[in-house]
Protein backbone atom coordinates (compact mmCIF):
# COMPACT_ATOMS: atom_id res chain seq x y z
CA UNK A 1 0.00 0.00 0.00
CA UNK A 2 3.10 2.64 1.06
CA UNK A 3 4.03 1.91 -3.03
CA UNK A 4 0.63 2.60 -4.51
CA UNK A 5 0.36 5.65 -2.40
CA UNK A 6 4.06 6.72 -3.38
CA UNK A 7 3.31 6.01 -7.49
CA UNK A 8 -0.22 8.10 -7.00
CA UNK A 9 2.03 10.83 -4.83
CA UNK A 10 4.14 11.02 -8.26
CA UNK A 11 1.44 10.91 -11.02
CA UNK A 12 0.96 14.02 -12.91
CA UNK A 13 -2.43 16.16 -12.06
CA UNK A 14 -4.12 15.02 -15.61
CA UNK A 15 -3.63 11.13 -15.27
CA UNK A 16 -4.95 11.60 -11.56
CA UNK A 17 -7.92 13.33 -13.05
CA UNK A 18 -8.58 10.30 -15.39
CA UNK A 19 -7.90 8.03 -12.82
CA UNK A 20 -10.46 9.44 -10.33
CA UNK A 21 -13.04 10.04 -12.86
CA UNK A 22 -12.57 6.54 -14.51
CA UNK A 23 -13.13 5.29 -10.73
CA UNK A 24 -16.46 7.19 -10.24
CA UNK A 25 -17.74 5.77 -13.16
CA UNK A 26 -17.34 2.01 -12.65
CA UNK A 27 -18.85 2.86 -9.26
CA UNK A 28 -21.73 4.00 -10.71
CA UNK A 29 -22.36 1.60 -13.42
CA UNK A 30 -21.29 -1.19 -10.55
CA UNK A 31 -24.60 -0.04 -8.63
CA UNK A 32 -26.69 0.00 -11.75
CA UNK A 33 -25.43 -3.39 -12.75
CA UNK A 34 -25.60 -4.91 -8.90
CA UNK A 35 -29.25 -3.13 -8.37
CA UNK A 36 -30.45 -4.81 -11.69
CA UNK A 37 -29.26 -7.75 -10.63
CA UNK A 38 -30.95 -7.88 -7.32
CA UNK A 39 -34.19 -6.21 -9.09
CA UNK A 40 -34.02 -9.65 -11.39
CA UNK A 41 -34.96 -7.30 -14.29
CA UNK A 42 -33.71 -7.71 -17.85
CA UNK A 43 -30.17 -6.76 -18.47
CA UNK A 44 -31.49 -3.87 -21.14
CA UNK A 45 -33.03 -2.46 -18.38
CA UNK A 46 -29.97 -1.36 -16.61
CA UNK A 47 -29.51 1.16 -19.24
CA UNK A 48 -32.92 2.59 -19.29
CA UNK A 49 -33.28 5.65 -17.69
CA UNK A 50 -33.77 9.05 -18.61
CA UNK A 51 -32.03 11.40 -20.88
CA UNK A 52 -32.21 13.71 -17.82
CA UNK A 53 -31.25 10.56 -14.98
CA UNK A 54 -28.24 10.13 -16.97
CA UNK A 55 -27.22 13.48 -17.55
CA UNK A 56 -27.24 14.70 -13.60
CA UNK A 57 -25.97 11.28 -12.67
CA UNK A 58 -22.74 11.61 -15.40
CA UNK A 59 -22.71 15.39 -13.38
CA UNK A 60 -22.77 13.43 -9.89
CA UNK A 61 -19.91 11.17 -10.84
CA UNK A 62 -17.63 14.42 -12.05
CA UNK A 63 -18.55 15.97 -9.02
CA UNK A 64 -17.42 13.17 -6.96
CA UNK A 65 -14.24 13.28 -8.79
CA UNK A 66 -13.57 16.65 -7.65
CA UNK A 67 -14.13 15.89 -4.38
CA UNK A 68 -11.91 12.76 -4.27
CA UNK A 69 -8.83 14.74 -5.82
CA UNK A 70 -9.28 17.87 -3.36
CA UNK A 71 -8.90 15.09 -0.65
CA UNK A 72 -5.95 13.66 -2.91
CA UNK A 73 -4.59 17.32 -2.61
CA UNK A 74 -4.65 17.49 1.11
CA UNK A 75 -3.37 14.34 1.57
CA UNK A 76 0.00 15.06 -0.56
CA UNK A 77 0.00 18.59 1.24
CA UNK A 78 -0.04 17.26 4.98
CA UNK A 79 -3.17 18.14 6.13
CA UNK A 80 -4.68 14.46 5.81
CA UNK A 81 -2.87 11.69 7.67
CA UNK A 82 -3.54 8.31 6.94
CA UNK A 83 -1.69 5.06 8.36
CA UNK A 84 -0.94 2.19 6.14
CA UNK A 85 -0.43 -0.53 9.47
CA UNK A 86 -1.81 -3.74 9.65
CA UNK A 87 -3.61 -3.43 13.05
CA UNK A 88 -7.16 -3.04 15.05
CA UNK A 89 -7.36 0.00 13.98
CA UNK A 90 -8.46 -0.80 10.54
CA UNK A 91 -11.71 -1.75 12.19
CA UNK A 92 -11.97 0.40 14.73
CA UNK A 93 -11.73 3.01 11.94
CA UNK A 94 -13.91 1.45 9.79
CA UNK A 95 -16.73 1.74 12.26
CA UNK A 96 -16.06 4.88 13.30
CA UNK A 97 -16.49 6.53 10.01
CA UNK A 98 -19.33 4.61 9.62
CA UNK A 99 -21.01 5.96 12.48
CA UNK A 100 -19.61 9.37 12.23
CA UNK A 101 -20.83 10.02 8.98
CA UNK A 102 -24.10 8.53 9.46
CA UNK A 103 -24.75 11.08 11.97
CA UNK A 104 -23.25 13.66 10.00
CA UNK A 105 -25.54 13.05 7.24
CA UNK A 106 -28.46 12.29 9.48
CA UNK A 107 -28.06 15.82 10.54
CA UNK A 108 -27.18 17.76 7.68
CA UNK A 109 -30.58 15.83 5.95
CA UNK A 110 -32.86 16.51 8.77
CA UNK A 111 -31.52 20.18 8.45
CA UNK A 112 -32.21 20.30 4.65
CA UNK A 113 -35.56 18.81 5.18
CA UNK A 114 -36.94 21.07 7.65
CA UNK A 115 -35.64 24.12 6.04
CA UNK A 116 -35.84 26.44 2.15
CA UNK A 117 -33.05 24.31 1.59
CA UNK A 118 -34.72 21.29 0.46
CA UNK A 119 -36.61 22.96 -2.53
CA UNK A 120 -33.45 24.63 -3.79
CA UNK A 121 -31.47 21.37 -3.13
CA UNK A 122 -32.99 18.15 -1.77
CA UNK A 123 -36.20 18.07 -3.77
CA UNK A 124 -34.02 16.91 -6.95
CA UNK A 125 -33.94 13.65 -5.07
CA UNK A 126 -37.17 13.46 -4.25
CA UNK A 127 -38.97 13.57 -7.72
CA UNK A 128 -38.50 9.27 -7.28
CA UNK A 129 -41.02 8.32 -5.14
CA UNK A 130 -39.78 4.48 -5.78
CA UNK A 131 -36.29 4.86 -5.84
CA UNK A 132 -34.14 2.84 -8.52
CA UNK A 133 -30.67 2.25 -8.52
CA UNK A 134 -29.60 5.28 -10.97
CA UNK A 135 -31.35 7.33 -8.10
CA UNK A 136 -28.40 7.37 -5.80
CA UNK A 137 -26.21 9.78 -7.96
CA UNK A 138 -29.51 12.23 -8.76
CA UNK A 139 -28.68 14.79 -6.26
CA UNK A 140 -28.17 18.36 -7.14
CA UNK A 141 -24.57 19.61 -7.45
CA UNK A 142 -24.49 21.78 -4.09
CA UNK A 143 -26.24 18.46 -2.51
CA UNK A 144 -23.67 15.88 -3.60
CA UNK A 145 -20.52 18.59 -2.85
CA UNK A 146 -21.92 19.07 0.58
CA UNK A 147 -22.11 15.28 1.75
CA UNK A 148 -18.33 15.15 -0.08
CA UNK A 149 -17.51 18.08 2.57
CA UNK A 150 -18.72 16.43 5.51
CA UNK A 151 -16.49 13.45 4.71
CA UNK A 152 -13.30 15.46 3.75
CA UNK A 153 -13.80 17.25 7.47
CA UNK A 154 -13.60 14.18 8.92
CA UNK A 155 -10.59 13.11 7.32
CA UNK A 156 -8.98 16.11 7.95
CA UNK A 157 -10.17 16.20 11.85
CA UNK A 158 -9.50 12.36 12.49
CA UNK A 159 -6.15 10.42 11.40
CA UNK A 160 -7.54 7.05 9.78
CA UNK A 161 -6.17 3.69 8.54
CA UNK A 162 -6.03 4.09 4.83
CA UNK A 163 -7.62 0.06 5.10
CA UNK A 164 -10.54 1.45 7.19
CA UNK A 165 -11.07 4.01 4.83
CA UNK A 166 -11.60 1.65 1.91
CA UNK A 167 -13.75 -0.65 3.82
CA UNK A 168 -15.81 2.16 4.89
CA UNK A 169 -16.06 3.46 1.11
CA UNK A 170 -17.01 0.07 0.28
CA UNK A 171 -19.76 0.04 2.78
CA UNK A 172 -21.25 3.11 1.84
CA UNK A 173 -21.86 2.32 -1.76
CA UNK A 174 -23.47 -1.03 -0.78
CA UNK A 175 -25.59 0.85 1.34
CA UNK A 176 -26.13 3.44 -1.11
CA UNK A 177 -27.43 1.13 -3.89
CA UNK A 178 -29.92 -1.23 -1.68
CA UNK A 179 -31.24 2.00 -0.21
CA UNK A 180 -32.13 2.93 -3.62
CA UNK A 181 -33.57 -0.37 -5.03
CA UNK A 182 -37.23 0.41 -4.71
CA UNK A 183 -37.87 -3.14 -3.13
CA UNK A 184 -36.22 -5.51 -0.41
CA UNK A 185 -33.63 -8.26 -1.12
CA UNK A 186 -33.84 -9.43 2.40
CA UNK A 187 -36.32 -11.34 4.13
CA UNK A 188 -38.38 -10.15 7.25
CA UNK A 189 -37.03 -12.33 9.69
CA UNK A 190 -33.44 -11.64 8.67
CA UNK A 191 -33.96 -7.90 8.48
CA UNK A 192 -34.79 -8.58 12.92
CA UNK A 193 -32.05 -10.20 13.58
CA UNK A 194 -30.21 -8.29 16.40
CA UNK A 195 -27.63 -6.19 14.54
CA UNK A 196 -29.61 -6.23 11.19
CA UNK A 197 -32.69 -4.67 12.74
CA UNK A 198 -30.83 -0.99 13.28
CA UNK A 199 -29.54 -0.98 9.85
CA UNK A 200 -30.66 1.34 7.03
CA UNK A 201 -32.40 -1.52 4.74
CA UNK A 202 -33.72 -0.95 1.09
CA UNK A 203 -37.29 -0.77 3.14
CA UNK A 204 -36.31 1.51 5.71
CA UNK A 205 -35.07 4.23 3.33
CA UNK A 206 -38.11 2.96 1.13
CA UNK A 207 -39.86 4.50 3.69
CA UNK A 208 -38.14 8.13 3.37
CA UNK A 209 -38.82 8.70 0.08
CA UNK A 210 -42.47 7.51 0.55
CA UNK A 211 -42.65 9.95 3.93
CA UNK A 212 -40.33 12.70 3.93
CA UNK A 213 -40.98 13.45 7.39
CA UNK A 214 -39.25 10.03 8.54
CA UNK A 215 -36.14 7.68 8.21
CA UNK A 216 -33.71 10.68 7.76
CA UNK A 217 -30.41 8.21 8.06
CA UNK A 218 -28.54 6.30 5.66
CA UNK A 219 -26.85 3.33 7.38
CA UNK A 220 -28.35 3.01 10.34
CA UNK A 221 -31.77 3.62 12.28
CA UNK A 222 -29.86 4.61 15.41
CA UNK A 223 -30.68 8.46 14.97
CA UNK A 224 -34.23 8.16 13.87
CA UNK A 225 -34.72 5.97 16.72
CA UNK A 226 -32.41 8.38 19.29
CA UNK A 227 -34.42 11.95 18.12
CA UNK A 228 -37.85 10.47 17.39
CA UNK A 229 -38.36 10.43 13.59
CA UNK A 230 -37.97 6.51 13.02
CA UNK A 231 -41.44 4.89 11.36
CA UNK A 232 -41.07 1.16 11.15
CA UNK A 233 -44.39 0.67 9.40
CA UNK A 234 -43.48 2.73 6.04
Amino acid sequence: MNILLEILRALPAWLLWTIFLAENLLIMLGVLAWGNVLQRKPRSRMFSYSRKQWSIALLTCVLNTIVTYVGYWLWKQGYIHISTGFSGWIIIDAVFLFLAMDLLMYIFHYCIHKTFVYKLLHGLHHESTDPEPIDLFILHPLETLSFGGLWLLLLLAFSMNIYGIIIYLAVNVLFGMMGHLGMEPLPEKVRQWPVLRYLGTSTFHHGHHKNEQYNFGFYTSLWDRLFRTFNESL
